[in-house]
């Protein structure tokens, strides 16, 4: 990090509804535009950045940050710039225009969006390229001359999944492979994904998320957390990934959904912070890590037990020193593969590169508000949702707390940052 303080603020989000549901008609900068909006509103002065994320792209837009700022008719003269990092995404953009800040810009908004309903599509490689050739051939017999030359097995759909390119397994089949490795029962995943719905449902009841939501669309709260839920209900669920081995724990009760939602965060040096309403929970971006594993031997979402151990080493702290742990909820299997491997010293040495000196993690601290499993997972917008949720509940501690967000994504990678109010 930079010796200038840089700060995040809490932004708004959303609420977060599942796929073809409320927003099914709403495509990614529909989604964003009123968070965009919202966040521009409460600014006195000017705002010099903003960097927008999105995974499941579709070919309406090149460079959906600036589409989003168009469309929200904001300042044409902001730079804006769309990133990617899959579920890490909301979470890189603080990091990359946290880089940015300084004497010619204080101020950016760091934001992502997710529109699994409007999944695209597309040709195949081979089919696209013909249908391009057919189309800018000039006369008639050149035009019947590329039409000609498709062959059947070329006309083929590209259709969406959620499955890594280079292993062929989606997350849930490559979390299950982590599950048993490690051995989490079928009982701790469901007894972690009630704890989050549960906490959730109570962060609601008590106001919690009402200044972190923008209603859209008539809708104003989150569309998952599940108030009638129970073990005996999780219990009925049928394995999800695993249907043949006998084995299967991983359930859609004990994974995050599919989720349709946007949402921002303020990334800010002191002067920005001072344009913001005084009220606007922050903290002090102190410290971050990425990680990365081998996705062929490797636990497939295990990046962020390699990343938290160096964080910490390098900053001289152990688990007892952080007052609030973010931990992203893909799956309850990997939020529970991740709290046993930052309690395995060999595995921290072998992974991490460091001695394990750091107690034994303190999983009362973890996700007092509910987590992905209960309030939804739009991939690019869970950086900013988990990292403003983090920040006001930071404002509600000592001053010089510190947390620590941690989130996996696909392709073996992780993102942690350390905060302190």
């Amino acid at each position: 990090m930079t010796d200038r303080a840089i700060w995040l603020a809490a932004g708004v989000r959303t609420p977060f509804l599942n796929v073809d549901g409320g927003f099914a008609n709403r495509d990614a900068v529909a989604l964003s535009v009123p968070v965009a909006q919202a966040m521009a509103a409460r600014v006195k002065g000017k705002i010099d950045l903003a960097v927008w994320g999105w995974v499941v792209q579709n070919l309406n837009y090149a460079n959906l940050a600036r589409e989003i700022w168009f469309d929200a008719k904001l300042d044409p003269h902001v730079p804006s710039f769309t990133t990617v990092m899959q579920c890490s995404t909301g979470m890189v953009g603080v990091f990359e225009v946290a880089g940015m800040l300084g004497e010619r810009a204080q101020l950016a908004i760091a934001g992502g969006v997710e529109s699994m309903s409007g999944a695209q599509f597309a040709l195949g490689q081979k089919l696209s390229v013909w249908l391009r050739r057919v189309v800018q051939a000039r006369g008639f017999s050149r035009r019947m001359s590329a039409v000609g030359q498709l062959r059947l097995k070329d006309v083929r759909l590209y259709i969406p999944e959620i499955k890594n390119r280079v292993t062929g397994k989606s997350m849930g089949e490559h979390t299950e492979d982590m599950a048993k490795t490690w051995g989490i029962t079928r009982r701790e995943q469901d007894e972690l994904a009630l704890q989050s719905h549960q906490r959730a449902v109570a962060a609601e009841d008590r106001g919690f998320f009402d200044d972190l939501i923008v209603p859209f669309d008539g809708v104003s709260k989150d569309h998952f957390p599940r108030r009638d839920t129970s073990l005996e209900k999780l219990g009925t669920l049928k394995p999800a990934f695993d249907r043949k081995s006998g084995k299967g724990t991983i359930t859609a009760g004990n994974s995050s959904p599919l989720t349709d939602g946007a949402a921002a965060i303020w990334v800010a040096t002191e002067e920005g912070l001072s344009r913001l309403p005084a009220e606007t929970p922050r903290a002090r971006l102190v410290d971050f890590e990425l990680a990365a594993v081998d996705v062929f031997r490797e636990g497939f979402l295990m990046a962020p037990v390699s990343a938290i151990p160096r964080l910490l080493a390098r900053n001289g702290l152990t688990y007892g020193d952080i007052a609030l742990w973010e931990i992203h909820e893909a799956f309850s299997a990997q939020v529970a593969c991740h709290l046993k491997g930052l309690d395995d010293k060999a595995f921290v040495r072998e992974k991490a590169g460091v001695e394990h000196t750091f107690g034994t993690f303190p999983r009362e601290r973890m996700n007092p508000n509910g987590g992905s499993v209960a309030l939804g997972h739009p991939f690019a917008a869970t950086g900013a949702r988990i990292m403003s949720q983090s920040i006001k509940e930071l404002a509600t501690m000592p001053k010089g707390s510190r947390a620590i967000v941690s989130i996996c994504a696909d392709g073996g990678l992780g993102s942690v940052a350390m905060l302190q109010s």
